[in-house]
């Protein structure tokens, strides 16, 4: 199996290329067909040679077996450039609900959960946007009483460092 680590070594390597190059949207789907799909074809032919040599129930022969019955969702990304090649950012982000859901069982109250719930998705959407979390909150909060119901949108996450700026 240390063959496909490396087959998978070698996207990955394209992936990081395209960070580091800032190419996204259709440039990266072209980046990728030319040079990630050519490795990703050569690791499905090396599956497809080694699983007739793994016994079924092993690990290498699950993981095997695995790869193969879902072959095409795993190359999906290779179709659209502004798909990812993996969920690991979106792993990261849960990874804070399952350490929290222990200190979270005790809440107080179906209200506690519930005002939980939406204070942590603030602080997810300004994660997402490269915010601070705690310093838009004391933002918007000395602002939010102020503002009016049409504008209140304006204090979201995603628009709030623009709101600064203006």
């Amino acid at each position: 199996m240390g063959a496909v680590l490396a087959y998978i070594g070698q996207v990955y390597a394209v992936e990081k290329r395209a960070r580091k190059s800032g190419v996204c949207g259709e440039d990266l789907r072209l980046l990728r067909a030319a040079a990630a799909r050519p490795v990703v074809n050569e690791l499905h032919e090396y599956m497809l040679c080694i699983q007739s040599e793994l016994l079924p129930k092993s690990d290498a022969g699950q993981a095997a077996a695995y790869i193969l019955k879902n072959w095409p969702a795993l190359t999906r990304y290779l179709e659209d450039g502004d798909l990812g090649i993996d969920n690991n950012r979106t792993e990261r982000s849960l990874r804070g609900i399952a350490v929290g859901r222990n200190n979270w069982t005790f809440l107080g109250s179906d209200r506690g959960g519930r005002t939980m719930a939406i204070l942590r998705s603030f602080v997810t959407s300004c994660e997402l946007n490269g915010i601070d979390s705690f310093t838009w909150f004391r933002d918007v909060l000395g602002r939010i009483s102020a503002c009016s119901i049409q504008k209140l949108e304006q204090l979201l996450p995603h628009r709030w460092a623009a709101l600064l700026q203006g």
